[in-house]
């Protein structure tokens, strides 16, 4: 499998936090393939096997964005976690599905086990703005050993609001 994405680790690009903060996206029928990731009390099990897994798919089918595809998780319990990745096109043998709606964005930046904080901040942030969160959906920007080798593990937050 080809990475189509620069990157001096050979796996995920370096992560730019100042597109992604604090900003709000209108989305119409924004292009995703869906997959599903096995979790144990939220802690996914075979993440990395269900990205390949996408990842060769979307390549066979010529489907990849020109920059490196969000890739959204919302955990829907603790036993699964829906997996979002974007494309630029509908994927043969995928389960290709678009979202829509405003959705407003937030880094963090830090350990996994600091999702519970950035949780509460989001929701205040959220409110703050006199709006209400839909949906939660979250955005890891690099595997865990591209964060460590980059020195950040940035995660961005994005909240869908009504």
């Amino acid at each position: 499998m080809n990475n189509p994405y620069p990157s001096e680790t050979g796996c995920c690009p370096k992560f730019d936090p100042a597109p992604w903060d604090e900003k709000e996206f209108q989305w119409d029928n924004k292009l995703f393939i869906k997959d599903k990731v096995f979790c144990f009390m939220y802690m996914p099990l075979n993440f990395g096997k269900v990205i390949v897994r996408c990842l060769e798919k979307i390549e066979k089918a010529g489907a990849h964005t020109p920059q490196p595809p969000v890739c959204l998780s919302d955990h829907t319990s603790k036993w699964n976690m829906d997996l979002y990745i974007e494309v630029s096109k509908q994927v043969p043998e995928a389960d290709n599905v678009a979202l829509s709606g405003t959705y407003l964005s937030k880094v963090f930046e830090g350990p996994y086990k600091d999702t519970p904080r950035w949780c509460k901040e989001m929701q205040e942030w959220v409110v703050g703005k006199g709006k209400a969160i839909k949906r939660h959906l979250m955005y890891y920007t690099t595997c865990p050993k591209c964060a460590k080798h980059y020195g950040k593990n940035y995660v961005v937050y994005f909240a869908q609001i009504s």
